[in-house]
């Protein structure tokens, strides 16, 4: 079955990042893709100054009234970075009104990260970010995200009991399943962890100690191609995973280009494991 998802979050119109690899990652896997900015930026915000920004929040709800005009519904939902509380409330509107029944709602709570909360964003965001995690089937939180969400002190250093009882108490919130992001045991290696709120399943893969902007969204975007494909959600795990490696590999000797990976030069990989599973 040909598959519809929208992807809500912003557009940064360079970076590489937010709906800008979005829409060119899901389609890639083969699912029409529907996009609705929550802003716009002339770029991200990590490493570029001067930046513009236009807030799209008036615009949210109009659009997604024409489209129940329209008759237009959609399979699934993937929302990403929400820049306030009134943009999340809207979301959570617009999942319950434009959607099929049974649609599959996938939830990146992107607001932290390296043990602290994105400029802009508070406690009172966190609070509100909890009511949207708990109406996810499945939820993509780092580590940092993981920890704020369920009111645990961040730690550098964990184990794998600590991870696992994150995934529990995010699913005490109401999330169907995680996918808990960045999660490692050991040196040299990181991974994910996944909960579907009765057994774990953890894939594990070489680190790359340098950082790149944007690798959360590459790995949200496969992911949710994936799934929407008929891929596990173990599966679509190790694939989005191994993606995003692939793009870091192909970027990282080139010091030019700080600002997101070369995420293109890895889609006929993902297109390829795709088409053979």
């Amino acid at each position: 079955m040909y598959k519809r998802v929208l992807t809500i979050q912003d557009i940064s119109c360079f970076g590489q990042c937010s709906l800008t690899v979005a829409l060119p990652i899901i389609s890639a896997c083969g699912i029409e893709t529907a996009v609705l900015p929550s802003a716009v930026l002339s770029t991200h915000t990590g490493g570029f100054t001067g930046w513009t920004f236009r807030d799209l929040t008036g615009d949210m709800l109009p659009i997604s009234e024409h489209w129940r005009e329209a008759g237009i519904q959609f399979d699934a939902f993937y929302t990403g970075y929400l820049g306030s509380i009134e943009q999340i409330n809207m979301v959570q509107s617009i999942m319950d009104t434009n959607g099929v029944e049974g649609a599959i709602r996938v939830v990146d709570p992107a607001m932290a990260d390296n043990g602290n909360l994105y400029p802009g964003f508070n406690m009172e965001f966190v609070s509100a970010m909890k009511d949207l995690c708990a109406e996810a089937d499945v939820l993509l939180p780092n580590m940092t995200e993981a920890c704020m969400l369920t009111e645990t002190d961040y730690r550098e250093t964990y184990d794998r009991e600590f991870a696992e009882t994150l995934c529990r108490k995010l699913c005490g919130l109401g999330a169907k399943s995680v996918v808990l992001t960045g999660v490692g045991f050991r040196p040299d290696y990181t991974g994910v962890l996944l909960f579907d709120g009765a057994k774990f399943d953890y894939y594990e893969h070489k680190k790359i100690t340098k950082g790149f902007n944007g690798t959360g969204d590459c790995y949200a975007s496969a992911f949710v191609g994936a799934l929407l494909r008929g891929r596990s959600m173990a599966d679509s795990a190790r694939i989005a995973a191994d993606f995003v490696l692939d793009c870091i590999e192909k970027t990282y000797e080139d010091k030019s280009h700080w600002y997101g990976v070369k995420f293109e030069l890895a889609l006929p990989g993902l297109i390829n494991e795709l088409a053979n599973g």
